[in-house]
């Protein structure tokens, strides 16, 4: 799997209704070392329940410039939370739905907890 996989891509909870859209992904260096860092390690996904795009780097708590920009992006995706990648209970692969005007999701795991997205 790869990033763009994920990304953009409808998210379900556990009784199948709409949560929001995976906009961006949360990765931790903590794995075996791989040349001069550690090996990335899939942390969570970032949710957003109404939007599809991108935070542009807004989501950092002490960026507050330029403010117009800041305050519309962070209106834009309120409500948006950080879901472990354990409480993920499945994710689509590539041309997984059957109907070409459905397409397919993650669905989180039943009892998840939905984590602050800030950084």
């Amino acid at each position: 799997m790869i990033a763009s996989d994920l990304l953009d891509v409808p998210v379900l909870d556990a009784d199948g209704t709409h949560v929001g859209f995976v906009v961006d992904l949360r990765l931790v260096l903590d794995g075996p070392p791989d040349g001069p860092l550690a090996r990335p390690r899939l942390h969570g996904l970032v949710v957003s329940p109404r939007s599809r795009s991108s935070f542009l780097g807004f989501e950092r708590s002490a960026v507050r410039a330029p403010w117009p920009v800041a305050h519309l992006v962070r209106r834009r995706h309120r409500g948006t939370f950080l879901v472990h990648w354990s409480d993920v209970a499945s994710v689509p692969t590539p041309g997984e739905a059957a109907d070409p005007r459905q397409e397919a999701a993650v669905v989180l795991a039943r009892g998840m907890t939905r984590y602050d997205a800030r950084l």
